[in-house]
C-alpha cells in the first residue's frame, strides 16, 4: 500500500516511509531511523509538532 501524507503523524506507524521532495527521494526509513538521522524529515517533523 502506498500512502501519500501531509501530515507526519499519519505516517508514524508505517514499515518505511520515502521522503521526498521535488520527485526526488530524499531519505527512506522507519520513522525511528528517519528522526535518528536528523536530515531533511527530523526538521520537517520538528516543525510541523513546534507550532511553526
Amino acid at each position: 500500500i502506498v500512502s501519500i501524507a501531509h501530515r507526519l503523524s499519519t505516517v508514524k506507524d508505517a514499515n518505511k516511509i520515502v521522503y521526498m521532495e521535488y520527485g526526488k527521494i530524499i531519505e527512506i526509513g522507519s520513522f525511528d531511523e528517519l528522526i535518528n538521522l536528523k536530515g531533511a524529515f527530523y526538521n520537517l517533523w520538528n516543525n510541523q509538532h513546534s507550532g511553526s
